[in-house]
């Protein structure tokens, strides 16, 4: 078992020429590690970044209260994206 400042990672085939290749040919990344690092705090900023969108357009319509919602025909709501 790795220790807690070790992850052992196996891959093989296409991943493994692709990691090489981006370690080698890229130039940014010294070592596999660091590539691997930087697609982990990328992963990370992108879900960061999704949960932002989520906090400012989706969580207060979740949230709302039910005697905030209006009730609207499919035509009403085609007509209204139609001026947009």
């Amino acid at each position: 078992m790795a220790s807690a400042d070790n992850i052992l990672v196996k891959v093989d085939g296409e991943l493994k020429t692709h990691l090489l290749r981006q370690v080698r040919d890229s130039g940014r990344f010294a070592t596999v590690s660091d590539y691997v690092r930087d697609l982990i705090q990328r992963d990370l900023d992108s879900q960061a970044e999704l949960q932002d969108w989520y906090d400012r357009h989706l969580k207060p319509g979740i949230d709302a209260n039910q005697s905030e919602f209006v009730a609207v025909s499919a035509e009403e709501v085609i007509r209204r994206n139609k001026r947009l």
